[in-house]
């Protein structure tokens, strides 16, 4: 190996871990703004829904598209919400194209001879996807304030009276809510996705609302101000992540979010990897796709600060930090051999303990958010630690499925979007055997993935001759990681 190429391998590698770190800075910076949110007691402005005239006109909108899995346990749930019938109008927005729509239609006739207003919307064709569903919903949408709920999700019955009521505050254009997990410990994978879902919708999104940052509505589980969606331009199919577009597009224009951690609406974590890969792809293809679409209007905006404006970019590069833990995992084995090659660069490899500090912060900010949800006691801690070092070394594993997915975000590569199949698991023995959404084809990463397990097996094994165990621990979360993804991937199927 020439010089050359090493100096080229330590540039590329020292840039991503600084990357990494800035990263873990930032998520520091959203945990003191949590904790000091968290000690505070804060009044705000609420419509008071005793009063009929203060009780505002809402729509309930539900995009579906082929869910027959979940749309009669959605329909039953929604048509539970306690609001007075003159003021609620629900719009089943179904772009549909398998023997559901039937089914859904039948269940719709049955509600709206109870006297609920429910409307079934089907559209010829799924131009702009959900987005699309959702603007022309907005076009007949009677309410002035538009409530959205994916498929899987089950809002409690007083669900908008703990939500609505916040858009007094004229200023204030959307209210999200937390997600909560209906089979948060079904498998392995869905307690991981459970960690890293509970880390966004506490210390992120708390962390960020709280100093007047931008975040973002989550795509469902929230209520928008129609104004606000006019204002912004409304919906637009652009992106895979419409929901992160517009929540941008609305705050540069200067209106309010409002989250609410303490309401908790639950909602099904997909059980097969492959529904977990095409989630996962969406997400962060959709993500460098708002970067590449938005940074420069928020580092350009004149209305909002430095800092809002640093942590609007760490926000819509949240997706590139898969990128750039692959970039140095996979330099870290040749990272290993130029230290033993090349003896008077070894102070370079000071810049390792970056990833260390980076893995330390976020060790210690994800901790105060799993105790905020799942307890605070000394076993607690115990299986925290345990379920980090799983969550760490899967999210390892995704590292090359995610950063493609980035890669094609930046590029401007576009791409169908692909839902995520629902399968109505309530509890541990329910089954996602037999349904029909799966997808049957491996992910063509999944041969990458095993010869990666291969590479840092390797890599562990170098700490060997080299006598050098320093990565050891390193390589061997990446091995497991990788192992773990390729084995569901190819064989459990889930």
């Amino acid at each position: 190996m020439g010089l050359a190429i090493a100096y080229l391998i330590i540039a590329i590698y020292t840039i991503a871990l600084l990357l990494i770190f800035f990263y873990s800075l930032a998520q520091l910076n959203l945990l003191i703004n949590y904790l000091s949110y968290k000690r505070r007691n804060e009044e705000a402005p609420k419509f008071n829904l005793l009063d009929p005239k203060e009780i505002p006109l809402v729509t309930i909108q539900l995009p579906i598209y082929n869910e027959k899995y979940v749309v009669e346990r959605l329909l039953d749930n929604i048509a539970q919400i306690e609001y007075p019938k003159s003021k609620l109008e629900i719009q089943v927005l179904d772009d549909s194209t398998d023997d559901s729509v039937q089914e859904t239609a039948d269940r719709i006739k049955a509600l709206q001879e109870t006297g609920l207003d429910i409307q079934h919307i089907t559209r010829e064709n799924r131009e702009g996807f959900k987005a699309g569903a959702l603007k022309e919903g907005l076009i007949t949408a009677k309410g002035d304030f538009i409530a959205i709920f994916d498929a899987d999700f089950l809002p409690d019955s007083d669900w908008l009276k703990k939500t609505v009521t916040y858009f007094k505050d004229e200023e204030i254009g959307v209210v999200q809510t937390r997600w909560g997990h209906i089979n948060r410990d079904y498998s392995t994978l869905t307690k991981i996705q459970a960690f890293a879902l509970d880390a966004h919708f506490t210390l992120e999104q708390v962390g960020r609302n709280s100093k007047g940052h931008f975040i973002n509505f989550n795509g469902t589980a929230g209520i928008w101000r129609k104004e606000c969606i006019l204002d912004a331009g409304n919906w637009e199919g652009d992106t895979l992540t419409e929901d992160l577009d517009l929540s941008y597009r609305a705050q540069l224009k200067n209106w309010k979010f409002k989250y609410l951690e303490d309401v908790e609406t639950p909602a099904e974590l997909p059980v097969v990897i492959s529904a977990a890969r095409s989630q996962q792809f969406r997400w962060n293809k959709g993500g460098a796709e708002n970067f590449r679409k938005t940074v420069l209007s928020v580092i350009s905006s004149k209305n909002i600060s430095f800092k809002t404006k640093f942590h609007g970019v760490m926000h819509l590069l949240n997706s590139s930090m898969f990128l750039c833990v692959f970039v140095v995992a996979v330099l870290s084995i040749p990272m290993l051999y130029i230290k033993n090659i090349y003896g008077h660069l070894g102070w370079i490899f000071e810049v390792t303990s970056f990833f260390i500090i980076s893995t330390v912060i976020l060790f210690i900010c994800y901790w105060f958010t799993y105790r905020s949800i799942q307890g605070k006691t000394f076993d607690d801690f115990v299986d925290y630690i345990k379920l980090f070092f799983t969550f760490f070394s899967v999210a390892l594993g995704f590292s090359l499925h995610n950063s493609v997915a980035v890669l094609e975000g930046h590029m401007g590569k576009r791409s169908e979007f692909v839902r995520t199949p629902k399968f109505n698991i309530n509890n541990l023995t329910d089954s996602w055997k037999g349904n029909s959404y799966l997808v049957k084809k491996l992910s063509p990463n999944t041969i990458l993935e095993f010869a990666l397990m291969v590479y840092f097996l390797f890599g562990m094994y170098s700490a060997i001759p080299l006598n050098d165990f320093g990565l050891f621990p390193f390589h061997m979360m990446l091995f497991c990681g990788f192992g773990f993804v390729f084995y569901k991937s190819a064989f459990a199927k889930a």
